[in-house]
């Protein structure tokens, strides 16, 4: 297979999964143990370009935000602040005590399985109650929290933990619950990816075609700005249902293939 082939499909899977309820990390191990595996600067860019699509998506929301003199956006943004953080010492403390990604499928699937096993239970709890936008510093703290699981445990879904989190936190309108936990997004991205690119900064772009990093931006940025706009269109009439069903059919033919 030619390696722009690759590199298209590695940044359609990237911008699909990133921010649909499915793991974007359990994707790509599962791609690149087909495909091959790419460097840590590929991943960067790649993830780059999703990030860069959902700060288009909410860059007027992201400006509104910018207007501090108003209380509740000042009260917003102290609540993403403490999500960020939470999810930031999650991160180091996970990184000192040696987390690394597994090198086999079957953790990816089990964590999907259960994942989707997840979904149908909050879905579930939530069903029947009022319907609620307001963003609590409780919800701000668990869905810091829960973005961690992403991070340890491969599979996970970091918009799956966090989006599930503010709903169980008590935010039953999915909009709702979906914007803030995309928006926390945003500072943890970046945070990730310049961690990353700190990670490399010896190495530089040594033996990288920076062709196909921008063809993999590009294609990343570009589709997860479709798949985010998609979603957040279609938790407003339809619940996670689908998502939960779609990562138990997944994790089971994972670990068929496995065994």
């Amino acid at each position: 297979m030619p390696d722009f082939v690759q590199v298209i499909l590695l940044g359609i899977v990237e911008g699909i999964t990133e921010f649909l309820p499915i793991s974007s990390t359990g994707h790509l191990l599962i791609v690149e143990r087909w495909l091959g595996q790419r460097s840590e600067l590929f991943n960067v860019a790649i993830q780059s370009g999703a990030m860069l699509a959902v700060i288009a998506v909410f860059w007027s929301r992201l400006l509104q935000l910018c207007q501090l003199h108003r209380p509740e956006n000042r009260d917003y943004v102290a609540k993403l602040l403490l999500a960020f953080m939470v999810t930031a010492l999650g991160g180091l403390l996970a990184k000192h005590f040696g987390a690394a990604l597994p090198e086999t499928v079957l953790p990816v699937a089990l964590a999907l399985i259960i994942g989707g096993v997840a979904i149908l239970l909050v879905e579930r709890a939530v069903s029947g109650r009022p319907d609620n936008s307001t963003i609590t510093w409780n919800v701000a703290f668990w869905v810091g929290a829960c973005q961690i699981l992403a991070g340890v445990f491969p599979g996970t879904s970091r918009s799956a933990a966090t989006i599930f989190a503010a709903m169980l936190a008590g935010v039953t309108l999915r909009a709702a619950a979906t914007e803030f936990a995309f928006m926390v997004g945003v500072p943890t991205m970046f945070a990730a990816t310049a961690y990353e690119l700190y990670k490399s900064r010896g190495a530089g772009f040594a033996g990288e075609d920076l062709g196909m990093l921008a063809l993999g931006f590009v294609v990343s940025a570009v589709v997860a700005f479709a798949a985010v706009r998609w979603l957040l269109h279609y938790v407003q009439h339809h619940r996670f249902t689908l998502f939960a069903w779609y990562r138990i059919v997944l994790g089971v033919l994972l670990i068929a293939i496995a065994v």
